[in-house]
């Protein structure tokens, strides 16, 4: 997790406390996309509402708030938990020893503990330490 994200979550764990961050990214030139989740959902107005309490933000960014979408992005311990038994794509910083060369799997999340994942991949059992995943979502089944 990035520090612009914690301090994301930490200001609005104070305006909006029920408002989850799942990831928050630089991307391009300059655009700050945030996904959010909700115990209700994700509404047009709560992203309205999210832009509003990170207004200061976007005199550095292009700010984007928004909810998931089918491809939600998985970045921390309990988000693969809550997961498990779903399909997902994992791209790690560097290939896998047990795959020379390659940084993308894709497969059922069978398993998340404090410090990795387990995915059923075509290659078989993947453990993958969260220190080295990049960037994992959902896959739409």
């Amino acid at each position: 997790m990035t520090t612009l994200q914690s301090e994301i979550e930490q200001r609005l764990a104070t305006e909006q406390p029920e408002v989850e961050v799942l990831l928050a990214e630089v991307i391009g030139a300059g655009t700050l996309r945030v996904y959010i989740d909700h115990p209700a959902g994700v509404t047009l107005a709560l992203c309205e509402q999210v832009t509003v309490a990170l207004a200061d933000l976007r005199e550095r960014y292009t700010l984007e708030v928004s909810s998931p979408g089918v491809e939600r992005p998985l970045t921390k311990p309990d988000h693969f938990r809550r997961f498990v038994g779903r399909r997902a794509r994992v791209r790690t910083r560097h290939p896998r020893p047990s795959s020379p060369g390659r940084r993308s799997f894709t497969g059922e999340l069978v398993g998340a503990t404090d410090s990795e994942i387990t995915l059923a991949a075509e290659e078989g059992m993947i453990a993958i330490p969260y220190t080295e995943i990049r960037r994992s979502n959902l896959v739409e089944e």
